[in-house]
């Protein structure tokens, strides 16, 4: 991983997000050993809103959509996750823990 790029890193923790599940800006900083780093993450995912990445998956720490401004349309982003079985009230994920997957778990 050392010789990638910090957002080619971003993707590859992005991508491997499950359906149904979400992962925070700082999970994923937190993750590559970059504490700290979270608007860093949200950069990355800035830049990938129209790729394969699942940045729809990626939420700030307290389960509120703050980058559904870079999808198309005004709920896209929303619309994805309930498309997906998340319940999104006032932009902000309901039982966030209960959906929330925490790369240091699952991929360590």
């Amino acid at each position: 991983m050392a010789n990638e790029g910090f957002f080619q890193q971003v993707y590859k923790v992005a991508a491997q997000i499950p359906f149904g599940k979400v992962t925070s800006y700082g999970a994923i900083a937190n993750y590559l050993g970059a504490k700290g780093s979270a608007r860093m993450v949200g950069w990355a995912m800035n830049g990938c809103s129209k790729s394969e990445i699942p940045a729809h998956r990626v939420v700030n720490r307290n389960g509120l959509l703050t980058g559904k401004h870079h999808f198309q349309g005004t709920n896209l982003m929303q619309q994805l996750l309930e498309n997906e079985g998340i319940e999104v009230v006032n932009n902000q994920i309901q039982n966030f823990e209960k959906h929330f997957w925490d790369p240091m778990n699952e991929l360590l």
